[in-house]
This record gives structure tokens, sequence and C-alpha cells, in this order.
């Protein structure tokens, strides 16, 4: 497949490209375009039939819980944890979507390893399993020992990270972000914006917790960019801010992602009291669902747009499922259950975790030890985004080969 040439761009030049790069993603394989498409989903959320899937409790919930949006968190002194490390889309509503998202995921991972359709109906049954286990008072294992093996090498290759691993990604970077494919200029009033961003005391508290101490040393602004990174985001506001902090030891350089927040897809309960500011929405879903990661976020604006900004640690990765086995598949899924199932079941209380363990019980067949409901739901999806992936790759291709003709 043709790759877009490297380039940076000014403010009027972004949407474009962006929007090619974006659909280049999308086109890398079925796996990508459903992690990339998540208004497809809620829309078949809301063509769906009220009945088809159980209305659970009102807790914070993902909204666009696929696998990439799971992994290793960063905490103190280099260890990790794996949580949920996307929330975007979080809002307060039916945990019944982020099981179906996450089924679906895994789906598409096991098609994309050409696994049996067997195996995706034995890896929805131990995803609800692991979701089960996490209500019960089981949590998922963080020993290295624990883990499913495709878990353990992403958390092995996470607890060896350091900052030069982190900033070693990032290019040549010294005092400078290097400007090219991932890196684009700003403009002087995004710049400006973005320097009166990190001289809140908000962000220059956030940043004082790094290395896990506190301390009263100055930060400044070295340098900031345009960050073109992630899929379904692509075409929103993103920044890069280096920033130099001084402490007892010196000074040290720390990487802080500066977001666009805006209205999600994923419906909301009517009733529930969910922060109007995207940016505030999106810190509060992440301290009730993955608080390693909620404790690093704070809320701001730029431009008169709703941000979240989020210190960047080395151990932040995203499990990646390219290579799968069929004993691998079950257990990430009931290990990823697990994780989800933690996330939920902490907002809950005892009677209300037991209800919603029952209502999801209640829909269990003789032929699948998995909610009806569930695997009606991956079966539909399924079909639904691959016919649309499909005809995304068509509609790709046929302008690429316009725009080269």
């Amino acid at each position: 497949m043709p790759q877009l040439k490297p380039r940076p761009a000014d403010p009027h030049e972004r949407r474009a490209i962006l929007k090619a790069r974006r659909e280049l993603k999308m086109a890398r394989s079925a796996h990508a375009y459903v992690r990339g498409s998540t208004e497809r989903f809620y829309q078949w959320i809301d063509a769906t039939p009220a009945t088809h899937l159980p209305a659970g409790p009102s807790v914070w919930i993902c909204g666009d819980c696929h696998v990439g949006n799971l992994g290793p968190v960063g905490r103190c002194e280099g260890a990790a944890v794996v949580e949920l490390r996307d929330l975007d889309q979080a809002v307060i509503g039916n945990p019944a979507y982020d099981i179906a998202r996450l089924a679906l995921s895994l789906a598409m991972a096991a098609r994309g390893a050409s696994l049996p359709g067997v195996t995706t109906a034995r890896m929805t049954e131990d995803l609800v399993a692991g979701y089960e286990d996490a209500f019960a008072g089981d949590v998922p294992g963080e020993s290295l020992a624990e883990l499913p093996q495709p878990i353990k090498v992403v958390m092995k290759r996470a607890l060896k990270r350091s900052w030069k691993h982190l900033f070693d990604d990032l290019g040549e970077m010294r005092a400078t972000l290097p400007l090219g494919r991932r890196f684009w200029p700003l403009s002087s009033a995004e710049r400006e914006a973005v320097e009166r961003l990190v001289a809140t005391s908000m962000v220059r508290r956030l940043v004082r917790q790094l290395d896990c101490r506190d301390d009263d040393g100055e930060v400044r602004l070295a340098d900031a960019a345009y960050w073109v990174k992630g899929c379904s985001s692509l075409g929103l506001w993103r920044g890069a801010a280096l920033l130099e902090v001084d402490g007892d030891k010196g000074a040290r350089y720390c990487l802080v992602d500066i977001k666009q927040a805006v209205d999600p897809h994923a419906p909301h309960a009517p009733s529930a009291s969910v922060p109007q500011h995207h940016g505030e929405r999106v810190v509060t879903a992440a301290q009730r669902l993955a608080p390693s990661l909620g404790e690093r976020m704070a809320a701001g604006t730029l431009l008169e747009r709703d941000v979240f900004v989020r210190e960047l640690l080395p151990q932040d990765l995203k499990v990646e499922l390219d290579a799968l086995t069929a004993v691998e598949g079950r257990a990430v899924a009931h290990y990823l259950g697990m994780v989800v199932g933690r996330a939920h079941g902490r907002q809950m209380d005892a009677t209300t975790r037991a209800a919603w363990k029952r209502e999801m019980a209640s829909y269990r067949t003789k032929n699948i030890d998995a909610p009806s409901w569930l695997w009606q739901s991956v079966v539909e999806l399924v079909a639904v985004h691959e016919r649309a992936y499909l005809e995304h790759c068509r509609l790709y291709a046929l302008a690429l080969s316009r725009q080269e003709g």
C-alpha cells in the first residue's frame, strides 16, 4: 500500500493531510478499521432494538474499549499496571457497550490471526468469565509469571524502558522536538497558547509529580509541536510540549501530550451528571476507570478548545495482537475482561455488582457460555465492520488512484 510522504504543515494545510493519513491507517487491516471507527459502532448501537443489549447500571465506561486502548500504564519508579489508556469517548453509560466493543475487537484480532470461528466463540466466553471474575473479587495479575504471553511481552518491554527509550522513540531529540512526519510546526498563536497553558499552576503541579517526587523547581517550555498521532483522533488538535523541569538533582526533560476533547459518540445515561468541559470529562473518567493514568492528567483550554493534558511515561504502551494462537487469544480475552471488569466494578457497590452479574447471566443459552446478546452482537458487528472495511478500502484506493492519475 502506498505511503503518504512525510511533511510538516501549517494549520490551514493540516485537515486534508490528516484525513488522508487516517484513511491510510484504517485501510491497513480490518482490525485497524475497527479501532478507528468508533462512530460506526455507535451507529449500530443506535439502530439496534433496545431489547438487544441489557441496560446495565450507569457507571463511567471507556466508550471505545478496543484492544489497542488497553495496555501498561506507568507508575512510580518504573512500575506499570495494565489499565484502560484512552478515555476520549468516556461517558457515564451502559457497561454493556464496553463489553460488546471489546468482544468485537477480540473477534477481529482472531480473524486477523486466521483463528477458526470456534476460537472466537471461546474468546467471547473467556472475556465474560474474566469480567465476572473481577466482580467476584479477583484482580488481573501484575507479576510477569501471571500474564498471558502477548501481555507479558508488552509488559516486559514496558518495565525495561527508561526516559531515554521514550525520547529515542520520538527521533533525534535534544532540547527540541524533531520536525518531520510525526511533529509539525505550530503557528505563533498556537505556540503562545501552549506557553500559557504550561505556565498554569495545574500543569506545573502535574509535571512536578515526575519521578514520583515533589519539588518546587521551575517549569519551562523547551519546545512544542503539533503531534500527528492516533487514528480516530486525527484531525482534532493535538500537541506535544517538551518541558524542562528544575529539581534537586538538576534539570530534566519531560514530555506532555495536549489533546483536544470533543463531544463523544458514546451515548450517556439520561440522568448522568457529566462535566460540560470535555477535558474535565476525560480526566474524571480516567480517575474512575484507570487511576494510575488519571492521576497524571489535568484539564484545560487552548485557543477556545477543551483539552486535557497528560504527562507521558516510558512505560505507557498499548497491547498489540498482530500474531495470536488460540491458547493465547483465550488467555488474553480472559485477562482483558478482568481489567475492564475491575474498572467497572470499582464504581459499583456489592449489591449493584451482583445485580449486573445476574442480568448478564440471564441471557445465557446451552450453546455458548456467554450472554446471547453479546454473541449476537459480535456476529452482527463483525459483518457490519467487515463490509464497511472493504468499502473503505475501495473508496480509499479509488481516491488515491485518481490523485496519482
